[in-house]
């Protein structure tokens, strides 16, 4: 849960229902809200949210100050902050919030690792992480409840617990789950301080420039496309993005290369690609499933259709993920290698181009 505290930017999402952007790129999600009264006297506001949220201490709402989870007239606050009439107070998760018990189900989970504290995952493709519109159920979420079935100190409606991250639904690769209150603040700190390690791999169309740089530009919501996130050219706009990359293989037509974010904002990898005119292969969102480099005769047209049919998603995997353990401070790193429907589509270029 650990958040920006100082800049929070609110926003409308398509739905209506009230979604903040903390500097750091992640959604989160209001789960409460309450607006003071003209006579409100002033008011610290972690008294002011005691007394009006049920069964939540005061000390748990500090907490959520903290980790900059308590939103005033759209700024991130201290518990500290003097409530004044006509403020408007939300509490904010990054998680959507569920109107609804989690149902646990018995999905099968890719455990890279667990002890009591922490657990890594490798999520494949296709998977929702959490519930939301159009997928209540089969989520990762629901996954951690079957885990977790019979394990009493771990509440999957607990926002203090649970996924630290996030990764897109047909994206895979390794997530952590903090299974304490203390590991997901430590942890959450560390993405927000920008010293976990993470690298993906992806294929691109085309090929880049160099065999190695950076790509730094903005990211916002589009305007003009409301599902999609883009660069923007003012500078003033959108959040400070950078990624890293090297060119592992050039096909000509499509490159394989590893990306290393120094933020993580929504859908970086995909956007910085797209802007730099090489979407990401298959990515139906930004461009990438249709034919973008090569001459679309009969049988490239075919080949590159059975290629997109052997990967039917983007092609981007989150190899690699390293944190400071939140109790024992060690260093940890994992690697998930890279999936088969993957690969089968590299070896199936790496066969095209040596005919060529």
């Amino acid at each position: 849960m650990m958040q920006d505290e100082e800049s929070v930017s609110l926003r409308e999402e398509i739905d209506d229902s009230k979604i903040f952007i903390d500097d750091n790129g992640r959604e989160l999600y209001e789960h409460f809200r309450f607006v003071a009264d003209k006579g409100q006297q002033l008011l610290r506001v972690d008294k002011f949210l005691t007394d009006r949220l049920e069964r939540t201490s005061r000390n748990r709402v500090q907490q959520a100050a903290d980790a900059g989870c308590v939103i005033v007239n759209g700024v991130a606050v201290k518990s500290s902050y003097k409530v004044k009439p006509d403020d408007v107070v939300s509490v904010v998760m990054d998680r959507p919030r569920y109107d609804f018990e989690i149902v646990a189900e018995d999905i099968p989970l890719d455990i890279v690792y667990e002890d009591a504290w922490v657990m890594v995952v490798n999520k494949p493709a296709g998977l929702v992480v959490h519930p939301g519109h159009g997928n209540w159920t089969g989520t990762l979420v629901n996954a951690l409840a079957w885990h977790f079935r019979d394990t009493p100190d771990y509440d999957v409606n607990d926002p203090r617990l649970g996924l630290v991250h996030r990764i897109d639904k047909d994206t895979s690769g390794l997530l952590v789950v903090a299974k304490t209150p203390e590991a997901k603040t430590m942890l959450g700190r560390q993405f927000f301080e920008k010293t976990t390690r993470r690298e993906y791999v992806a294929m691109i169309w085309g090929s880049m420039p160099e065999r190695a740089g950076t790509i730094i530009g903005n990211i916002a919501r589009n305007p003009r496309n409301p599902l999609q996130m883009a660069v923007m050219k003012d500078p003033n706009v959108g959040k400070h993005a950078v990624t890293h990359y090297e060119v592992l293989e050039d096909f000509g037509y499509v490159s394989i290369v590893k990306c290393v974010l120094e933020t993580g904002r929504t859908h970086q990898i995909r956007v910085h690609f797209q802007s730099q005119g090489h979407p990401l292969f298959n990515d139906a969102r930004y461009g990438g499933d249709n034919i973008l480099k090569g001459t679309p005769t009969a049988r490239y047209r075919q080949f590159v259709e059975n290629c997109f049919a052997l990967c039917p998603r983007q092609a981007l995997h989150a190899r690699t993920l390293g944190f400071r353990h939140p109790h024992t401070g060690k260093e940890m790193d994992f690697e998930a290698p890279v999936p088969p429907d993957m690969t089968a589509m590299f070896d199936k270029w790496r066969v095209f181009r040596s005919s060529q």
